[in-house]
């Protein structure tokens, strides 16, 4: 779970999620553990990332609980990481961060783009509401209200009606 923390008097659950996933190494990590990747070295080459960088990046992903760290081989001792359940449930925000990255391209320039794995059709994720099926891409759609933990700080943020147009 994700804990609720509190920045200089703000509670936000974005800064929450932001705390574990917002180093852009991190994104470049879990995508290769989302291809596959989960040996040190395959993240190294394929990133071309620093070893200390990613020893560090590595094991901040697994005591944030979103690799496990397993061995897979005894004499030398090696590691390999893969995601975890919380790790897994990253996969709509990573796909969500790079259709937005693409939507900004042409799409010669897109040197990436998310398929269907059964018939390699190019699909065009977007994010909905679970309930209604809604798309959320319009802001003025939806408001953030304060939910049953708030303090007295977010919810006077907060403090406004539903429906209104204020």
């Amino acid at each position: 779970m994700v804990s609720r923390i509190n920045l200089e008097g703000r509670e936000n659950p974005l800064c929450a999620a932001a705390q574990h996933v917002c180093e852009w190494w991190t994104l470049l990590i879990l995508h290769d553990a989302f291809d596959g990747y989960t040996r040190f070295d395959q993240f190294q080459e394929n990133l071309g990332i620093s070893s200390s960088m990613l020893t560090t990046r590595l094991k901040a992903l697994v005591a944030d609980g979103l690799l496990e760290r397993r061995p897979y081989q005894t004499n030398p001792v090696r590691h390999e990481y893969v995601l975890t359940d919380l790790g897994q449930s990253l996969w709509p925000v990573i796909v969500a961060l790079t259709a937005w990255g693409n939507s900004r391209l042409a799409p010669e320039e897109r040197s990436m783009v998310l398929v269907d794995a059964t018939t390699g059709e190019e699909v065009d994720p977007i994010v909905v509401d679970a309930s209604t099926c809604r798309r959320l891409d319009d802001s003025d759609a939806y408001v953030y209200a304060a939910g049953p933990a708030a303090s007295d700080a977010m919810r006077a943020r907060y403090d406004r009606k539903i429906g209104s147009s204020a």
